[in-house]
C-alpha cells in the first residue's frame, strides 16, 4: 500500500506553517508517500499570462527540483526558505517520499478545502497560528475552517512558540 497515500500540508512557510511540516514528516509521512504542499497566494500576479489560466484550477504539480529553484518560485510569486527546502529535501532522500508543491490564489480557507477534494488528499497538517480567541471571532482560523469543513483527515499542530 505505500505510494498510494496523499499526504498535504498547507504551506505559507511562515514558523507554525514549518512545524506543521517538520511534525508531517516526522510522524505521518511513510516511505513511498507523496508528500503534497498546499501553497495559497492572496494576491495573483498577472506576470505571465498562465497565472491567469491557473487562478481557478490552482497550478500544476510542481515537482521539488523546481520549488527548490528560487527563479521557479519568483515566477509563481512564491518566496521560499533553506529551513522548508532543507525537511522537503531530507524526506525526499530518506523516505523517497515523492515531494511536490500545489499554489492555488485567493483565500486560503477556500482554496485548501478545494485542495482537499481536487487532489484528492488523504490527510493535511495545517499549523496554528495561535490567535487569541477574539482575533479568532473578527479574522476567522484558517485552521479551524479546514478542520470544520475539509472532507479529509485533519490535523492541526500548533507550534511552541505560540503556545500559551
Amino acid at each position: 500500500m505505500t505510494g498510494d497515500r496523499r499526504v498535504g500540508v498547507a504551506m505559507d512557510f511562515s514558523p507554525c506553517s514549518k512545524a506543521a511540516l517538520r511534525w508531517a514528516t516526522e510522524n505521518l509521512v511513510r516511505d513511498g508517500d507523496h508528500l503534497i504542499i498546499v501553497n495559497v497566494q492572496k494576491d495573483v500576479s498577472y506576470e505571465g499570462g498562465e497565472t491567469q489560466l491557473w487562478e481557478a484550477t490552482g497550478s500544476p504539480l510542481i515537482p521539488l527540483s523546481e520549488i527548490s529553484d528560487p527563479t521557479v518560485m519568483k515566477k509563481y510569486g512564491v518566496k521560499t526558505d533553506a529551513e522548508a527546502l532543507d525537511i522537503l529535501n531530507t524526506v525526499a532522500r530518506q523516505k523517497q517520499a515523492i515531494v511536490v508543491m500545489k499554489i492555488y490564489w485567493g483565500d486560503a480557507r477556500e482554496k485548501i478545502c478545494e485542495a482537499i477534494d481536487n487532489i484528492p488528499l488523504s490527510c493535511l497538517i495545517i499549523g496554528n497560528r495561535g490567535l487569541s480567541k477574539i482575533k479568532r471571532v473578527f479574522m476567522g482560523s484558517v485552521s479551524n475552517f479546514v478542520v470544520n469543513n475539509g472532507t479529509c483527515p485533519v490535523t492541526v499542530v500548533k507550534s511552541a512558540e505560540h503556545e500559551s
